[in-house]
């Protein structure tokens, strides 16, 4: 395993260094002023649009797809430090490269599942930044943890299909621009095997009948730079046939394809929220005087920002042995990987951000600073494509089925 940078990765990132300093960093505080002036908090922010065309203009745009007939055909290897990088800001960086969830997930499951009309209608668009898209699969009344609990209906009506049921926290929906739904649910509820009882299909959102009812915070936050999250009811929502995504019972496998990259994807920024943190913890030390000497004086202090490199090294060596897994021997040979990452990244990065607050004292909590909101983000990546303990319990069966 080789994770030195190869000269192409180390050029975008010279270039994505450079954007960030020049470009991201200073429109987070405009970005802040424009979404509380505007009518609506969903609206994108001038700044925003400036970003995203500064970034296409330098062809920093789709750098995590890998197909090179739509992305910038990056491995994951080669991905990696550079979402890492947006990770440092993640409300305005990943948004402004085209590289923001929930449409990444999306246009990947697009590029390797959609029909080529679906691909045409919906990914050519996604891929410009002209739409954007949300991916309805979790549900209030059932514990989503297990996606074959699943409630929502998807029933064959001649050559349409219809879709009945209630979802939540479908990020990007609220977006004026989200103009599709992935919608996953059961065609076969009686199926006898319950991972082929499931379908995808594509509700374009003003289908009559969709219906996006509110708006659902997160820690108080509402996410207004990636769309937000809705909940969203679907009454006998009628597309055509031709809207199902691959083939009727592959709705399962079809998510577990989409959800793999997803999660290491959201690793990968994790680490730069956590990068951002200790920079943010050293310059707090350095510059902030208690009882007669700076805050780098006491030891706790000290132990803080040295358990915080620590766990980042590690945290990021683990993750490009996964994306280096990923692209050798493919997302299945990087299974126990993945989970690995989902478990420990979050976990450990939550905790860096929480250091991070004490130390910047009130102010840490504060919307002066962008640690409350980073920590936030983390925290609910520890729900968000799966609890730590789905996870951990799938990883132990694994492990245990070695010795058994």
């Amino acid at each position: 395993m080789d994770f030195a940078y190869d000269a192409r990765t180390e050029e975008l990132r010279e270039r994505l260094l450079a954007f960030m300093t020049e470009h991201v960093y200073p429109a987070e505080q405009t970005a802040e002023e424009q979404r509380a002036a505007q009518d609506s908090p969903w609206s994108t922010v001038p700044v925003l649009e400036e970003l995203k065309a500064e970034a296409r203009k330098q062809g920093l745009w789709n750098l995590f797809l890998p197909d090179e007939e739509y992305g910038a055909g990056l491995s994951n290897l080669q991905y990696a430090p550079l979402a890492e990088i947006t990770g440092r800001s993640p409300q305005l960086a990943p948004t402004a490269l085209n590289c923001a969830a929930p449409d990444t997930g999306n246009m990947e499951l697009l590029a390797q599942f959609g029909s080529p009309e679906q691909r045409a209608r919906w990914l050519e668009p996604l891929l410009a930044g002209g739409i954007r898209s949300a991916f309805a699969m979790t549900e209030p009344d059932v514990a989503s943890s297990d996606a074959t609990n699943i409630g929502t209906r998807i029933r064959r009506e001649g050559d349409a299909y219809v879709v009945t049921g209630r979802k939540w926290y479908i990020s990007g929906a609220m977006h004026p621009d989200c103009a599709v739904f992935i919608v996953m649910g059961k065609t076969d509820p009686d199926g006898a095997d319950v991972r082929r009882q499931q379908s995808m299909v594509l509700v374009p959102r003003d289908t009559p009948g969709v219906e996006v009812r509110r708006a659902m915070s997160v820690y108080g936050y509402e996410d207004h730079y990636h769309g937000g999250h809705a909940e969203v009811v679907f009454h006998d929502v009628r597309v055509p046939a031709s809207a199902l995504v691959g083939e009727e019972g592959g709705g399962f496998a079809i998510a577990q394809a989409r959800l793999g990259p997803g999660r290491i994807h959201h690793c990968m920024r994790l680490i730069g929220m956590a990068e951002r943190a200790i920079e943010l913890m050293c310059r707090r030390a350095l510059d902030r005087t208690a009882f007669g000497a700076p805050l780098a004086r006491q030891g706790v202090v000290r132990e803080w920002i040295a358990d915080a490199r620590v766990q980042v090294e590690q945290l990021r060596l683990l993750v490009l042995k996964t994306a280096w897994l990923m692209d050798t021997v493919g997302n299945r040979g990087a299974h126990t990987e993945i989970q690995a990452i989902k478990i420990a990244t979050p976990r450990a990065v939550v905790q860096i951000l929480d250091d991070a607050v004490q130390l910047h004292g009130a102010a840490g909590v504060s919307q002066d600073y962008p640690l409350a909101h980073l920590w936030a983000s983390a925290r609910t990546l520890r729900l968000a494509d799966g609890p730590d303990e789905v996870h951990q319990r799938s990883l132990a069966r694994r492990e245990l089925k070695r010795h058994a």
